[in-house]
């Protein structure tokens, strides 16, 4: 972006040099007169804008509680993942506490579950013995038990099958209280996480709308964080003059501070006008460091549509303020230095300064009047420029 703003500075002064005829600068250059000299060009629209941070958003409350920290106040710089706010989240973390004792029972009955299943496995309850001692015992063994498969009565192997079964059954129970008491704690994890607001790039606090101890509810916004190290100029420009605009292109604003012009860039321009405006926003990259957030600005928009005219230009150095009225110094044919009312239109980059009325081409006129100069009033030449 600092590459950019030189670009911006460069090519202005270059669009500059080319709107003025070189050869008469180079001759002038130092001297103490000024030959009016006639620029040619499309007529500019004037567009008044904002001046808007390059990143903006709008941090708003997740879920409801309690503000227990709150970062800083308007005009505070944080870095990327910095802490802003923070809800008080007692009753999450409660909540958590519990789904972590959920898991762990969760886990214990999978373990047990997993040691019934290898048990039935290997020393399947079908093929043990009834319980007792001595000759019952032994005579349940060789006796009732072969009796009972073949007279079809009990059938050891469906036994163990089903016995296998309902130990799987169990393992899978097991799993899924266990896949629930996951779920739940990310849950919860997140909502903890909703629970601060982090600085999601580098940028400031812009305004905000709660403080310490205020109660929240989800959707209630917190503060406005932006980036403020890069600004642009965000202005609705008339459908009639998006034709003469493309990204990249350069032209000058005039800032509502100290009327500085400085040249700006087309940035975006948006796909869709406005459908009761009949507008096309468009926004301008600033060069650093000359402007603010919310400040006013005004774009100058060539206007292709209208036909190009003629205007004469010289130093913004010559023009002498007398009360509001601005004026030159005219040498005339004599040699006196009389004063002439004129009408002033854009300021351009390189010190120059367009004039809509009271001068013509040819006329020649102090560069830099000093303090000490004075004269009589004078009236424009007859073929001066109205």
């Amino acid at each position: 972006m600092v590459r950019k703003a030189q670009a911006l500075v460069l090519a202005a002064g270059m669009a500059v040099a080319a709107a003025l005829p070189g050869q008469a600068l180079s001759q002038t250059a130092g001297a103490q007169y000024f030959t009016v000299q006639q620029a040619r060009g499309a007529p500019t629209v004037s567009l008044g804008g904002t001046v808007i941070p390059y990143k903006e958003v709008t941090l708003s409350a997740q879920l409801p509680g309690r503000v227990k920290y709150l970062a800083g106040i308007e005009g505070d710089a944080f870095e990327k993942g910095a802490l802003l706010v923070s809800l008080d989240e007692s009753e999450l973390l409660a909540k958590r506490n519990a789904a972590v004792a959920q898991l762990a029972n969760a886990e214990a009955q999978l373990r047990a579950a997993g040691v019934q299943y290898s048990r039935e496995l290997w020393s399947p309850q079908s093929k043990q013995a009834m319980g007792g001692m001595g000759m019952p015992n032994l005579f349940d063994q060789m006796f009732t038990r072969p009796m009972e498969s073949f007279s079809g009565t009990r059938s050891q192997g469906v036994e163990r099958r089903a016995d296998l079964y309902s130990s799987g059954v169990q393992i899978q129970q097991a799993q899924n209280s266990l896949l629930a008491a996951q779920s739940q704690i990310q849950a919860i994890d997140a909502k903890l996480r909703d629970a601060k607001s982090m600085a999601p790039f580098d940028g400031v606090i812009m305004k905000k709308f709660v403080e310490e101890g205020d109660t929240m509810q989800p959707g209630q916004p917190l503060l406005v964080f932006a980036d403020v190290e890069y600004l642009q100029i965000a202005v609705d420009v008339p459908a009639r003059l998006r034709p003469g605009l493309s990204e990249g292109m350069m032209l000058q604003a005039q800032l509502d501070v100290g009327n500085q012009v400085v040249p700006v860039r087309v940035a975006q321009i948006f796909p869709m006008a406005d459908a009761q405006r009949h507008t096309v926003k468009v926004k301008f990259d600033l060069p650093q460091g000359v402007s603010a957030p919310g400040m006013y600005a005004k774009v100058l928009v060539p206007d292709f549509t209208a036909p190009a005219r003629n205007y004469p230009v010289i130093p913004t150095s010559a023009i002498r303020y007398n009360g509001s009225l601005p004026g030159v110094y005219v040498v005339g044919a004599e040699g006196k230095q009389e004063l002439r009312l004129i009408r002033v239109g854009e300021n351009l980059d390189g010190g120059y300064t367009s004039v809509l009325s009271g001068l013509s081409e040819g006329e020649r006129i102090l560069r830099n009047p000093g303090v000490g100069v004075t004269s009589g009033w004078s009236t424009p030449n007859t073929g001066a420029n109205r």
